[in-house]
């Protein structure tokens, strides 16, 4: 690896999943393959979670949300989510997550929920029953863009991927954290305002009806739910076209091309889409869609069956998540506790313990964080971010999991163990005489102003 590397910044990308439904083929096409592909980029810091107390407001079917919790975990754990890379979590296991966004419902403005997209359509659905418009219109129903922008202000995340019928709530998120920014802030700005990051490269996957693949319309493939004979016997109710075999067919047209363009590579869709041309029939191509799913769906669905047999390995590796993430969490809603003036009782007038901290230092109670991904080659690295969100070193290649946290368990344990080796103006780290990790480039502050920072956020590790 280049002593200099070209991101000094990492991106923190967060996304939930709401928990009523059990997810299918289009879920997977459009929301979970290309989180967890965004995840293992080097750049992102990844924050997934299970939208649990969202589901209440959709749904009061107690089994049924328990149910979906489970399924929805165990899907995104069989598709290959890495949680030692990314922080997965359900939303409930965060009790910082309704606090904040109860002092964040104090200060957001009545009028800002009425223009709220779900809320508006029951209230233009009532009144063109000629009901009451707020007519079974929940407290959660009409606030829950609040809960929302809880969920992604708590991390202070960067990027939200979200689709276009969502991003209302993002610009939502931004103007309560403005808000709350400038009433309290005091020069201390909070909250990040979060961006809306929509893909349109995203496959939307057609139904079996040929409309938006959804629960919905009942018109969904299933994904790991059912055997390979289901999923084949779903594949056969596609819609298509009338004509017989030998007869040519537009692939353009074809819901059944649509699904099967979403997971092969280029060249073999157009494979596919020129034997349509030529004259394939319908039920020899249901067949080859069929088998090329399989071929990518059996081994996530015997990973799905494994986790769905063992509830509390799923729940052990939640709560390591909300473990994870309540270390952010936690000092940071006592930092917010503090702005809002839930403080301890002192004499008026006098200095508070945090009044005295803040004259001492100007940091954020925010706590470095190490985080571990793969490299091309499938080898294990880590990156080390700082309080500010600053990527400060990124370790050599190791070749299993086990190795990298030790090296990192060595590096927050004993920062003055660390033999520090100037290559090129970047610091070289080496325990035990073998090279770990290589600075980032900080050729604008200096080798010496980030050696300084790096024991500086080492340290931190130690004092918690």
């Amino acid at each position: 690896m280049s002593a200099k590397t070209e991101q000094s910044k990492v991106q923190r990308v967060l996304t939930g999943v709401t928990t009523t439904g059990t997810p299918h083929l289009g879920n997977y096409a459009g929301a979970i393959r290309p989180a967890i592909d965004m995840s293992n980029q080097p750049d992102v810091d990844a924050f997934f979670f299970l939208a649990d107390y969202h589901a209440l407001i959709k749904c009061d079917d107690a089994d049924r949300v328990e149910r979906s919790r489970l399924e929805i975990a165990a899907t995104w754990l069989a598709a290959g989510l890495d949680t030692d890379r990314a922080t997965f979590y359900c939303q409930s296991d965060i009790p910082e997550i309704p606090e904040l966004s109860w002092i964040l419902t104090c200060s957001t403005p009545k009028g800002v929920m009425n223009r709220a997209h779900a809320y508006k359509a029951s209230v233009d659905a009532n009144e063109a029953a000629g009901v009451e418009p707020d007519d079974g219109v929940t407290m959660g129903l009409y606030s829950y863009p609040i809960l929302m922008a809880a969920d992604i202000l708590m991390f202070n995340a960067h990027k939200v991927p979200v689709g276009a019928d969502q991003i209302q709530h993002i610009e939502m998120a931004r103007d309560i954290a403005q808000r709350f920014n400038y009433h309290y802030g005091k020069g201390n700005e909070f909250f990040v305002l979060p961006e809306a990051q929509v893909d349109n490269e995203v496959a939307t996957l057609p139904g079996l009806d040929g409309r938006k693949m959804s629960k919905s319309y009942n018109n969904t493939i299933p994904l790991f739910e059912g055997t390979a004979k289901d999923l084949q016997q779903a594949i056969a109710q596609i819609k298509t076209d009338s004509k017989l075999p030998g007869e040519p067919k537009n692939p353009d047209d074809s819901n059944l091309f649509a699904i099967y363009r979403a997971f092969v590579e280029p060249a073999k869709a157009e494979a596919f889409a020129q034997e349509l041309r030529e004259g394939l029939g319908w039920g020899e191509a249901k067949k080859m869609l069929g088998n090329e799913l399989e071929t990518i769906i059996a081994p996530m669905r015997e990973r799905y069956v494994e986790l769905m047999a063992k509830p509390e390995q799923i729940e052990e590796i939640l709560l390591a998540g909300a473990e994870k993430a309540r270390k952010i969490s936690q000092p940071f809603i006592q930092e917010i506790r503090q702005a809002v003036g839930l403080r301890r009782f002192h004499a008026i007038g006098s200095e508070t313990p945090n009044k005295v901290k803040e004259k001492t230092t100007k940091k954020s109670v925010k706590t470095p964080r190490f985080v571990s991904f793969k490299d091309d080659t499938g080898q294990f690295m880590f990156r080390l971010i700082s309080t500010e969100g600053e990527e400060l070193l990124r370790s050599v290649s190791f070749p299993n999991p086990q190795i990298a946290g030790q090296e990192i368990k060595a590096l927050q344990s004993d920062p003055g163990a660390i033999e520090f080796t100037l290559v090129n103006d970047l610091y070289q780290l080496s325990l035990n005489g073998q090279l770990v990790a290589v600075a980032v480039d900080e050729t604008e502050v200096g080798a010496e102003v980030w050696k300084a920072k790096l024991l500086n956020q080492l340290a931190l590790f130690s004092a918690e």
